[in-house]
């Protein structure tokens, strides 16, 4: 009975009188329907990579409060403190890209990288023993909605 049953279907699909294959219409919506889900998924995956970026200068910028902190316990100011003298203390650091490094004396300083866009940067202030992280973009890749944060992620 199993091999009747397959004979025919064997040799009706050979005279093209069984399925014939998917319609336009089925074909279209499923076309529609993968063109929906990758308008969803699509810009969600572009801006991992400006997040990646933005961690990294986060990073940078981390290894570079540290570094300033170094220099201070060193020096006991703040005072005299560079990108050069930062890259001598942490090598990591020849990667970063600096906008600037504002030592102010012994009440603190403000170290500012640059993010994954030339228009994000990324900050670290010391005043006085506090410690705020402001970013230039709030909301976009790794900056939080408000711009400033009193830590990072």
């Amino acid at each position: 009975m199993f091999l009747q049953n397959l004979r025919a279907k064997v040799g009706a699909r050979l005279n093209g009188d069984s399925e014939a294959g998917f319609t336009l219409i089925e074909l279209l919506v499923v076309m529609l329907i993968l063109g929906i889900l990758a308008a969803i998924a699509l810009p969600a995956f572009f801006n991992q990579k400006d997040k990646a970026g933005d961690a990294k200068a986060k990073e940078y910028a981390h290894s570079a409060q540290v570094a300033m902190e170094t220099w201070f316990t060193d020096h006991g100011t703040y005072a005299g403190a560079s990108e050069e003298n930062l890259e001598a203390i942490e090598p990591s650091l020849k990667n970063a890209t600096f906008t600037a490094v504002t030592p102010n004396g012994t009440t603190g300083y403000t170290i500012t990288l640059q993010g994954a866009k030339t228009t994000q940067t990324f900050s670290v202030t010391n005043v006085n023993g506090t410690l705020t992280y402001p970013c230039t973009t709030g909301g976009q890749g790794g900056c939080p909605e408000t711009g400033a944060t009193d830590e990072w992620d």
